[in-house]
């Protein structure tokens, strides 16, 4: 099933040698321009399919999660069958793995969630098939974030991995009255190139004096990402809130503004707030990154919008644009839009993953769909190429991959077959690739 890729490129190596050899036998010959159609093709990456194993329950993805890589020319193919769960590498983690992978597609880098690895980072070489090679050191970031870290790759040439974790105490007066909810975040920056840690840092990070009265608080964080400046660094918020009289957990609450927390970058000092006027809900996503840079802007997705989820956008002067509205549900006419997990290419066309009150419940949660979005018109479109079963579960999705203004993606229910589709964001075009092979119970998270 590997593609040699290096015979095509050896031999027009070879080729345009002997030519180069030909044309310095005089200074005076023309520059000759190539046939069209003759050019050298473009070489294919690697695309690694994820799967997520049942533990107890089918779609939980307790089981432990198995990685295949395949070319994407592979990929796109429908007549190729990858079958990750009975030949698959699996990646070292108790529970589902939080994988990354290089920008071309490389490298997988990964650190294992819960259990005796929890939190130890280590790093593949993709070479096809069921063969990720370790490469360089591993390195726990346990003694810094725990051993069930949320962590990310930021968007700065594979360089830089940041992984994240908030604690929460109760606060009382001499009379024992709630006064406030103390959060302290930790944050630890980690060198993917020489495993090794870059920077720690904790901060109590407060609300304001109203709303920490009124008993909210920021009880979980997550997908940090860099600003364009690369001297600022976003993290992503979910707020709960305690009743004052009681300081009893309270679950029916008015939605806040959505939230960002932002540091200094490198140093990860100076915390401060910022808070969205369009968005309500939360900003920390789940699995999958919730935030990218894109053209000089950060675009954020929130979560349990009371309104829908909306992208948001973060502008040079790290605060939010609230002249930007993008509504998931406006632009496709549903109600209780989720975004689950989305990315955009480099053109602002982006795939988002989402449910809605009208999804159906299957056997892991509610079904799924994807969208084809534009985040400059600000419209979206449900990609209905892509076949939709109520046990199509994408709580848990994980990985996209963006090959120029192509993006990949996994289509498979809980426990059923699927395939691997491609969606060309410039013309809204998809085609079905590679055969999924599932088993009972799992279900696919993604390809990187």
């Amino acid at each position: 099933m590997k593609r040699i890729l290096f015979t095509l490129k050896t031999f027009a190596t070879l080729i345009l040698t002997a030519g180069l050899m030909t044309a310095c036998s005089s200074d005076d010959d023309p520059v000759v321009t190539p046939e069209p159609g003759t050019e050298e093709p473009e070489e294919a990456r690697w695309i690694t399919v994820a799967g997520a194993k049942m533990g107890d329950n089918p779609g939980d993805g307790n089981g432990g999660t198995l990685i295949y890589s395949v070319t994407s020319d592979d990929a796109k193919d429908p007549s190729v069958s990858i079958a990750p769960f009975e030949n698959g590498f699996i990646a070292p983690s108790n529970r589902t793995a939080r994988l990354q992978s290089s920008e071309d597609g490389n490298t997988i880098f990964n650190i294992s969630y819960a259990g005796d690895t929890g939190g130890n980072y280590t790093k593949y070489t993709v070479e096809g098939g069921q063969t990720f090679t370790p490469t360089g050191s591993e390195v726990s970031i346990a003694p810094y974030v725990g051993t069930a870290p949320r962590w990310i790759k930021l968007f700065d040439g594979d360089q830089t991995g940041a992984a994240v974790y908030v604690s929460t105490e109760n606060e009382f007066d001499e009379d024992d009255n709630y006064t406030r909810t103390e959060a302290t975040i930790g944050v630890v920056t980690l060198d993917l190139v020489n495993s090794s840690i870059k920077e720690f840092q904790e901060h109590s990070v407060a609300l304001s004096a109203e709303e920490e009265a009124n008993g909210y608080y920021i009880s979980r964080i997550d997908m940090p990402v860099l600003n364009a400046a690369g001297d600022k660094l976003y993290i992503g918020a979910r707020l709960s809130k305690v009743d004052p009289a009681t300081a009893e957990s309270d679950s029916n609450y008015v939605i806040l503004g959505s939230k960002t927390i932002v540091l200094d970058y490198p140093s990860l000092l100076n915390p401060s707030v910022i808070t969205s006027t369009v968005g309500h809900g939360n900003t920390n996503g789940y699995r999958s990154i919730n935030a990218f840079l894109l053209n000089g802007s950060v675009y954020q997705a929130n979560q349990s919008d009371p309104e829908g989820s909306h992208i948001l956008k973060i502008d040079a002067d790290n605060q939010y644009d609230d002249s930007y509205v993008f509504n998931l549900d406006d632009a496709l006419g549903i109600e209780e839009a989720y975004i689950l997990a989305w990315r955009p290419a480099g053109n602002g066309k982006a795939v988002i993953a989402y449910r809605h009150s009208g999804s159906a419940e299957g056997v892991a949660g509610a079904q799924g769909f994807f969208a084809l979005a534009d985040l400059n018109a600000k419209t979206a479109q449900k990609i209905d190429a892509i076949p939709y079963d109520p046990d199509f579960y994408l709580f848990q999705y994980q990985g996209f991959v963006v090959d120029g203004t192509d993006i990949y993606l996994t289509q498979g229910a809980v426990g059923q077959n699927g395939n691997i589709y491609v969606v060309d964001t410039e013309t809204g075009e998809v085609t079905k690739g590679a055969e999924l092979v599932n088993v009972e119970g799992s279900h696919f998270i993604g390809v990187f």
